[in-house]
C-alpha cells in the first residue's frame, strides 16, 4: 500500500481533504476535530466562496474552489468523498489516481460495476479505499457483535432493523433526485443491509424488496427481506417520508438483543439491551420469574465521525485493519442492485 505524504508520516496524523461542503461534510469535520490520528488539511468545493466559508468555520488551512485543486494539494494524504451518490465513482477514481487514499460516503457507488472499478483502481495504485459506514466504528457496535458471538442470544435466527425519517424538504434535496442516485434504499436502507452483512459475514441466499415511488421518481420508503443459507432471516424498512423507532433487534433461540440507537449512537450512554422472555407456563404451572433483562451502557470516548476517521487513518497508516472491507462493500452493492431492480429503480 502507498505510504502517506512525508508530512503525514512525520506527524503520525493523516491529513484529510474533504470533497464537498454539504451537511455530511459538516458532520465529518465536526467529528475530526476530536480525532487523534488525523486532521483536516484542506476542503474543496465547486466554488471558492463555499470552500472558504467551510474552511473558516472548521479552522481548515486550505480552501480550494474546485475538486481538482483539492486533489492536487500535497498536504492531503486522503480524500473524504462527501458528494452526492452519482459522483462517488468519478471522484473516488480521480482521487485514487491522484495518489490519495479515499474514505467514500455510503453507498460507495451507484452499482456493482462502478464499485468494482473503484476497488480495482485502489488495488492497482496500492491505496486504501473504504466505504464510510461510521456506525461500525462506535464501540457499541463492537460490543453488540461480541455479545452475539459470545452466545448472548443463542443461535441467531431473526434480525429486524429500521432506519427512517420524515422530511418536508424535497425541493433541492439530493436524496429525492434520480439523477443524483437518490432514494431511501441508497440513503439509509444501505445501513440495514450492511448490518446484516456485519452480523452474518455472508452473502444472502434470497433477496426480496418492495418500495413506494415518490413523485420525484425515487423510492421514498421501502421494505425488504434477506435470507441466509444458515437460516438467518433479516427484515427491514427504511424511508424518507415516514417515522419509526430506528432500532435494531437480533433474535435467537435463547434471547434477543435490542439496540435502540444503532446508526448514530451517542458519545455517552450508548446502550443495548439483552433480554429473554420467560414462557408463561412451565409444566402447567405459571412461571412468575418475569423477563431476564440486562441493559449495557458504554461511552465512545469521542465523536462518531472522529472515531470513523481515526479507524480509517489507522488502516491507511498500516496500524490496523479497515473496519469495512472491500468484500463487505461489494456484497452490499450486489444486494442493493437486486433490490433496486425489484422495485424498478434504475440509474
Amino acid at each position: 500500500m502507498r505510504s502517506c505524504t512525508l508530512q503525514g508520516m512525520m506527524s503520525g496524523r493523516l491529513g484529510f481533504g474533504i470533497l464537498g461542503t454539504g451537511n455530511i461534510a459538516h458532520q465529518f469535520a465536526q467529528g475530526v476535530a476530536g480525532a487523534k490520528r488525523c486532521t483536516i488539511s484542506a476542503v474543496g468545493s465547486r466554488g471558492a466562496e463555499a470552500a472558504m466559508a467551510f474552511a473558516k468555520r472548521f479552522d481548515i488551512p486550505s480552501a480550494h474552489g474546485s475538486y481538482d485543486a483539492l486533489l492536487a494539494d500535497e498536504t492531503v494524504d486522503a480524500v473524504y468523498v462527501s458528494l452526492p451518490n452519482s459522483m462517488h465513482h468519478e471522484w473516488t477514481v480521480k482521487a485514487l489516481n491522484a495518489g490519495k487514499h479515499v474514505l467514500c460516503e455510503k453507498p460507495i457507488a451507484c452499482g456493482l460495476a462502478e464499485a468494482q472499478e473503484m476497488f480495482d483502481t485502489a488495488d492497482r495504485r496500492g491505496l486504501l479505499l473504504v466505504e464510510a459506514f461510521m456506525y461500525r466504528s462506535h464501540p457499541l457496535t463492537q460490543a453488540v457483535l461480541e455479545a452475539v458471538r459470545g452466545g448472548a442470544v443463542g443461535r441467531v435466527k431473526l434480525i429486524r432493523t429500521s432506519f427512517c425519517y420524515c422530511t418536508s424538504k424535497v425541493e433541492g434535496n439530493v436524496r429525492f433526485s434520480p439523477e443524483l442516485a437518490g432514494g431511501a434504499l441508497m440513503d439509509i436502507g444501505c445501513y440495514c443491509v450492511d448490518f446484516a452483512r456485519l452480523l452474518t459475514g455472508a452473502e444472502p441466499a434470497s433477496i426480496q424488496c418492495t418500495g413506494h415511488a415518490h413523485p420525484t421518481g425515487v423510492d421514498d420508503y421501502v421494505a425488504g427481506a434477506l435470507g441466509y443459507a444458515d437460516g438467518v432471516l433479516l427484515s427491514f424498512c427504511c424511508g424518507m417520508t415516514v417515522q419509526t423507532d430506528n432500532a435494531a433487534l437480533i433474535c435467537g433461540d435463547l434471547g434477543f438483543i435490542r439496540v435502540p440507537v444503532p446508526w448514530k449512537p451517542p458519545v455517552h450512554g450508548a446502550e443495548y439491551v439483552v433480554d429473554a422472555m420467560t414462557p408463561p407456563k412451565q409444566d402447567g404451572v405459571r412461571n412468575l420469574g418475569g423477563p431476564k433483562r440486562r441493559t449495557i451502557r458504554l461511552d465512545a470516548g469521542g465523536p462518531l465521525y472522529g472515531l470513523e476517521a481515526d479507524d480509517f487513518a489507522a488502516a491507511a497508516l498500516g496500524q490496523a485493519a479497515a473496519m469495512m472491507t472491500k468484500d463487505d462493500s461489494l456484497s452490499n452493492m450486489r444486494v442493493l442492485d437486486e433490490m433496486r431492480r425489484q422495485i424498478g429503480l434504475g440509474y
